[in-house]
């Protein structure tokens, strides 16, 4: 019944609803997402540079998915290549050569444009989902060269001429490829049209690996044997060329009959 006036003193202000702590500091935490057409990169330069004009008693720090991304800046290029590095070993140790694999190697940048190709076109940014795919597309890039590379060197080892072993490999390897490269880019293909909670990350992933296996199988079917006969021509420069066809034995002449007369 006493009036709440006689105790306290009410006015309003503005703050937030709860007061967080980080780092046992007094915390406020903010969150956004990047306007249309720049990246998260782009956004978070954007805001240090707003943060750099606050009082001296203020600070920031990077918290969650931020925290990671900006942990692991510049590390891309590292995996990436720790990625290409390992396929080439895994390689070698197939096919026991160190040229060979290049043939399988060259035909891997077809991904990264097809991916890109395909962001571009559906107006996605390059982000922590589109490496991902690219990791992923360097393994099933690889996996359809090596259809063709694995077949050229066993008809190569029996004899054929470097075009003729790319040739019959081609023809032989081409539908393997093309079903199971069909089957994958089907499959993604709701991973690309997906809606929802979280659909932009999943339809970035799904876009990312679609474009990028589509192309990579409609280009790489025809670059891959050339990379062969290039890599192969070069390995066997000044080589002997091998050859398991033993030349065809003669058979002996049938014994001819020599009939001689005698006149009289």
């Amino acid at each position: 019944m006493v009036p709440l006036d006689t105790l306290v003193n009410v006015k309003q202000m503005s703050g937030p609803n709860f007061a967080s702590r980080y780092n046992l500091y007094r915390s406020a935490e903010i969150s956004g997402v990047p306007a249309p057409g720049y990246s998260s990169a782009q956004a978070l330069s954007a805001i240090e540079e707003v943060a750099k004009r606050l009082p001296r008693e203020y600070g920031y720090e990077w918290s969650g998915l931020t925290y990671q991304e900006k942990k692991s800046e510049g590390e891309a290029g590292v995996i990436f290549g720790m990625a290409v590095v390992f396929v080439f070993l895994l390689l070698a140790a197939q096919y026991e050569s160190w040229t060979l694999p290049f043939a399988v190697l060259l035909c891997t940048p077809l991904v990264v444009l097809g991916t890109f190709v395909g962001l571009i076109a559906c107006g996605y940014d390059n982000n922590v989902y589109v490496q991902i795919g690219l990791i992923m597309l360097i393994g099933l890039a690889a996996k359809n060269a090596i259809l063709i590379v694995e077949f050229a060197k066993l008809k190569r080892e029996q004899g054929k001429t470097i075009n003729e072993a790319a040739l019959e490999a081609s023809k032989f390897r081409l539908r393997p490829i093309l079903m199971t490269s069909l089957s994958f880019i089907v499959g993604c293909v709701p991973l690309m049209l997906s809606s929802g909670s979280g659909a932009v990350s999943r339809g970035v992933l799904g876009t990312a690996v679609v474009f990028g296996m589509t192309i990579a199988t409609v280009v790489g079917v025809f670059l891959v044997p050339v990379c062969y006969v290039f890599v192969q021509s070069i390995s066997e420069l000044g080589k002997k060329p091998p050859s398991d066809v033993s030349p065809p034995a003669t058979e002996p002449s049938a014994p001819t009959a020599t009939a001689h007369g005698a006149a009289h």
